[in-house]
């Protein structure tokens, strides 16, 4: 004969925990099994929480057998416990403590609402305990361990806690019920029928994904080391949807040089060609900047049209209008112009922003939901081709050999100096002025920190690169960056020119 499945649910008063204990009794009964039900009041409202503890006998796994008369027990056993719920985070870990849950066996589903305690509200201070422990205390000692806020989702669905964690329990794969079985009996309880089954669907839809997730998360665990990804075909593959064939065997033979560079100064591959990984991993982003180019590519995408309908929920007979803001610039348009006429462009910006003007820029919305938006947006992608004869593009280029020809010439000094110039190319990222500030930091340690005629080692020289690397990446004003560069000899980076701009005070207006 299998054991009955024990419950044990702890609730503070008015929290519906009797009811919740009617329906988990009412449910096992509907379902033809055998039950029992029991509770011990707590002795005052925070004191302690009043338990209600249940045993179910599952049916006999032989069909034919006849099931025998179980002997429920009328009180919890500590460590006994297959299903321990509770709708207070503290009162879950005060079961913990009074040793009712058993790490080999106890499933725990808490809430993570709070109701203070006395001891805590007499704290002159704050006096609350650290929810994170307490979470941390369960992991410790359960089995397996749910933690949601039950309340919000009841206040989400109009109802009480107890409908939650109903439906939570009714997900936990320990009760022997289905839900069908838990949804009958709270409708033959005959109050609050609708706004009890949509708290409970809630929690069972919320608990179920949460556990489709963990095990997701331990088949990854548990699963074999997975090889590292090649960064090499990804960013080929990424450079040639940005462009073209040709410019993917541009960036082959870019990598290629590094390769031949690493190789000399590492030719027993004792570092596993580290250098071109991480070359590979960021030329791809920098061969592939952002442009107004490539921003309208994005936007006419398919793969953005279903994103944007999944995400608004609407359906397949549905209309989605779709209606994008840009902005373009004097940059933006420069970007895509020769060099000269580029550099024009640029001066005749410059001097209206001397005089105090605002920089120039063409607000557009476009409705990419329609042919004329569409066709726009279009029309701006297929420029792509144009691209090489753009000013940026060539820019760019220069920016992208100046550091390369750097990773070059480390690696022939020395492997680490080589690795950690090319661990500098992520320092380029994003667009506009993250973009360009990235590349400005860039250099500016790549031609005073890299250089050999620092008269420095080129183990120091590696050192400071790397100093002036993790200094750049983790404050973006830069004034990590800074002080690291004069520690090392280098000079402070420019101050970019900026307009400073009078307005002339209103008459009345206060100093």
């Amino acid at each position: 004969m299998t054991a009955p499945v024990t419950v044990l649910v702890c609730a503070l008063g008015g929290e519906g925990g009797g009811v919740l204990a009617e329906w988990l009794y009412a449910a096992a009964v509907g379902a033809g099994l055998q039950a029992q039900s029991t509770s011990v009041p707590g002795v005052a409202q925070r004191t302690g929480a009043t338990t209600y503890y249940v045993e179910i006998q599952p049916a006999p796994s032989n069909p034919g057998a006849v099931a025998a008369r179980p002997v429920f027990s009328l009180n919890p056993v500590p460590g006994a416990i297959d299903l321990l719920v509770s709708s207070e985070l503290l009162e879950t870990v005060r079961q913990v403590g009074l040793g009712m849950a058993s790490a080999e066996r106890t499933r725990i589903i808490s809430s993570t609402a709070r109701a203070l305690t006395v001891a805590e509200k007499m704290v002159p201070g704050d006096g609350r305990v650290d929810g994170a422990r307490l979470a941390a205390t369960l992991q410790r000692h359960g089995r397996s361990v749910d933690l949601l806020d039950f309340g919000a989702l009841a206040r989400e669905a109009g109802t009480a806690i107890s409908a939650t964690l109903f439906g939570a329990m009714a997900a936990s794969g320990v009760l022997p019920l289905p839900r069908a079985a838990c949804e009958a009996a709270i409708r033959a309880s005959g109050k609050g029928v609708e706004a009890s089954l949509r708290g409970f669907a809630l929690a069972f839809e919320m608990l179920t994904r949460q556990r489709a997730l963990r095990e997701q998360v331990e088949t990854v665990l548990t699963a074999p080391a997975a090889a590292a990804p090649d960064f090499r075909a990804l960013g080929r593959a990424r450079v040639a949807a940005w462009q073209d064939e040709a410019y993917a065997r541009l960036y082959d033979t870019r990598l290629a040089r590094i390769d031949t560079a690493e190789h000399a100064a590492d030719p027993a591959g004792r570092h596993g060609g580290e250098i071109g990984r991480e070359t590979a991993r960021w030329l791809a982003l920098w061969m592939a900047f952002d442009d107004v180019v490539q921003v309208a590519r994005l936007k006419v995408s398919a793969t953005r049209q279903a994103r944007v309908r999944r995400e608004s929920g609407a359906g397949a007979d549905e209309v989605v209008r779709i209606y994008d803001h840009f902005k373009p610039g004097v940059p933006e348009f420069a970007a895509l112009l020769p060099p000269a006429l580029a550099q024009g462009l640029q001066a005749w910006d410059r001097r209206r922003i001397a005089q105090g003007r605002d920089p120039w820029a063409m607000p557009l919305r476009l409705g990419t939901h329609t042919v004329t938006g569409t066709l726009a947006l279009r029309a701006l992608a297929a420029t792509r081709r144009l691209r090489p004869w753009g000013s940026r593009f060539r820019q760019e280029q220069a920016l992208i050999e100046e550091w390369l020809a750097a990773v070059e010439q480390g690696c022939r000094e020395d492997w680490a100096l080589g690795q950690e110039l090319a661990l500098c190319g992520r320092l380029v990222k994003g667009y506009g002025d993250t973009h360009g500030r990235g590349q400005r930091n860039l250099l500016h340690i790549v031609r005073h920190l890299a250089a050999p005629q620092s008269g420095r080692s080129a183990a120091e020289r590696a050192r400071a690169v790397q100093a002036a690397r993790e200094a750049a990446l983790a404050d973006d004003a830069g004034t990590a960056l800074d002080r690291t560069l004069q520690a090392h000899g280098a000079p402070p980076r420019p101050v970019p020119e900026q307009v400073v701009r009078f307005y002339r005070r209103r008459p009345g207006q206060a100093a």
